[in-house]
């Protein structure tokens, strides 16, 4: 929990407003008792009613004033608390923008969502309590013992027999919660996994029928939440009871020795009443010290998963962030001199893409997913990349736009280290079409847009146009403002792909990587797409991912994977020559008449 009060130092004068706020509220609380006292000692029994309306009309503007101030409190508290959990949420979402892949597999994308939204919520709620109780509770709490003490030191025996039995109680219904919240939290991200695979999958799992067997899992896992969260709840359950019994008795045992000490006449009626009402103030706020431990267990397991995110280093940073083999000598001629190698490179060559000796291992992984890689790439040409499921060819693109770094050898992009560039730069470089097409809620220009924030419409118009979507879109009811839903829903697998490859079109870019990206077009689509894309991209380097001998075929270099090796590279005539494996991905794909 320590580590949420660097968050809260902008709001320094908030606090202090808060804390100023509750002073005066407990010190107007702490005087309300000796008026009260004052009225039944020096008003009722003297029967002097103009003191007690003098008194009475005191309290009232003292019961007044507390009221502005608890308010004034409670309003910068929760102020506070929005406020902070605003950047606390927002450092999160940025900190897990610069993960890499490996990281967002390691915490689950269901896990960083309610890190994200539910964790953060608890932590809020627990700054506003923390903000007024964690304050109020200690003021109030010193306030009635010594107010106690002060109205009668003999009677305060009671609170000092109270206070250990009361704090015995909390630490031991803490001790049992404290680890059952910390398990609600992990059993909340079951469920959110559960229920996000199946809203994802929906249309899996109806056309599988199995929807029955979905709902058990969900059941399952609803069932595993709600039994930790009864437990947890029963074991705090037991804590106001307890409280208010030890209330009940304390009062009691005040009002009986009191009442023995005013019969010999050692205390005075008013003085009871008072000293009374300083052991349930006291006693309050050992309660609201409780309802913080009620609290504290959830919070803080919600703020240890938060920070756990927070400190998570990514594996794969900028150079001036690394302090891996590649950093250079940190001196001003070394970075001048890195900024015109740059330069050079990028003028002379501009989207050249090479493998040297790349070999490439997923964490954990038994053995290497590519090994000893090497080709080029060249600008004005294109590559192609074929090989049998599992074969590589994915992780080899991811490489390129640095989504992984290589174990061995480097990928070089414009003759430099793509680890020696800054992440931006590099992937500013890259229009990449991803084997999955992924739209994002908004109209299909914001989508296209996505790829150059400030593309003209001409520009989004001329990309749509090649990438064979111009049909459809002018079919729908509002064009290029026609609205996609979530995940793009409501557009067809071949449209996805096609709003895809525009996408990387409007970017302009010097390299382009076709991730396995014509697989939903038909034949006829798939050759148009490709002979617009010859003309638009002729300068630039094209990477293409395929299945389809027919998509690769006409590529200057095919390079040919298998299981992680490159078992071949030419031409399409070479390799059919030369290359089993490419000889063999074209026998079963094309007929004979084809093939010749």
């Amino acid at each position: 929990m320590k580590n949420l009060f660097p968050y809260l130092k902008p709001y320094r004068f908030s606090v202090f407003l808060i804390v100023v706020f509750i002073f005066l509220q407990s010190l107007l609380n702490l005087y309300l008792p000796q008026l009260m006292a004052h009225i039944v000692d020096q008003g009722v029994f003297t029967e002097n009613i103009g003191y007690i309306w003098r008194v009475g009309g005191l309290m009232l503007i003292v019961s007044i004033a507390a009221v502005v101030f608890s308010v004034a409190a409670g309003f910068l508290s929760s102020r506070t608390a929005a406020r902070f959990s605003k950047v606390l949420r927002g450092n999160l979402f940025s900190h897990v923008e610069t993960f890499s892949l490996h990281e967002f597999d390691e915490f689950g994308t269901a896990s960083l969502i309610t890190r994200a939204t539910n964790d953060i919520t608890q932590v809020q709620q627990m700054v506003t309590m923390m903000l007024r109780m964690m304050i109020m509770a200690p003021l109030n709490f010193i306030g009635g013992v010594i107010m106690a003490f002060y109205t009668n030191a003999h009677l305060s025996l009671v609170v000092v027999v109270l206070i250990p039995i009361i704090a015995l109680i909390i630490w031991a219904i803490f001790s049992k919660a404290a680890a059952l919240f910390k398990a609600m939290q992990q059993k909340i991200d079951v469920l959110n996994r559960v229920l996000r695979e199946n809203l994802t999958g929906i249309r899996v799992v109806r056309s599988f029928n199995r929807t029955d067997y979905e709902l058990d899992r969900f059941d399952r896992a609803n069932f595993d939440l709600t039994n930790t969260t009864t437990r947890a709840q029963k074991i705090m359950a037991g804590l106001m009871p307890i409280l208010m019994l030890v209330m009940n008795v304390s009062t009691l045992a005040i009002i009986w020795f009191g009442g023995i000490r005013i019969n010999n006449e050692q205390m005075q009626v008013g003085s009871l009443i008072a000293f009374t009402q300083y052991v349930l103030q006291l006693l309050f706020s050992i309660m609201m010290v409780s309802t913080m431990f009620f609290m504290i267990p959830r919070a803080s397991a919600a703020a240890n998963r938060i920070f756990e995110v927070l400190r998570t280093t990514p594996e794969i940073r900028d150079l001036d962030q690394s302090s891996d083999s590649f950093k250079r000598e940190d001196t001003p001629h070394r970075e001048e001199d890195s900024k015109e190698e740059h330069a050079l490179a990028a003028d002379e060559e501009r989207g050249k893409v090479e493998f040297r000796n790349v070999s490439f291992s997923y964490p954990g992984a038994e053995k290497p997913a590519l090994e000893d890689i090497s080709f080029t790439a060249e600008p004005g040409q294109v590559t192609a990349i074929i090989g049998g499921t599992g074969s590589g060819k994915s992780t080899m693109i991811s490489l390129i736009s640095r989504f992984y770094d290589v174990t061995e050898g480097s990928v070089l992009v414009d003759g430099v280290d793509v680890r020696e560039y800054p992440q931006v730069d590099l992937r500013s470089k890259i229009g990449l079409v991803p084997q999955r097409a992924i739209l994002f809620t908004g109209s299909i220009a914001d989508n296209v847009r996505f790829g150059k924030e400030d593309a003209t419409d001409d520009e989004i118009r001329h990309a749509v146009e090649i990438a064979q979507a111009s049909e459809f879109i002018s079919e729908m009811k509002d064009g290029f403002e026609s609205l996609i839903d979530q995940g793009g829903t409501n557009v067809s697998g071949g449209q996805k792909q096609r709003l895809s490859i525009a996408r990387a079109l409007v970017r302009q870019s010097q390299i382009y990587i076709f991730d396995d990206s014509f697989s939903a077009l038909d034949f006829k689509t798939d050759a148009k797409l490709r002979s617009a894309l010859k003309e638009h991209v002729s300068g630039s380097t094209v990477i293409i991912v395929a299945q389809r001998v027919t998509t690769v075929m006409d590529a200057d270099l095919i390079v040919v994977l298998e299981e992680g090796r490159i078992s071949g590279a030419g031409t399409h005539r070479q390799l059919l020559e030369d290359c089993p494996v490419y000889r063999e991905i074209v026998a079963s794909q094309l007929s004979e008449e084809e093939i010749a």
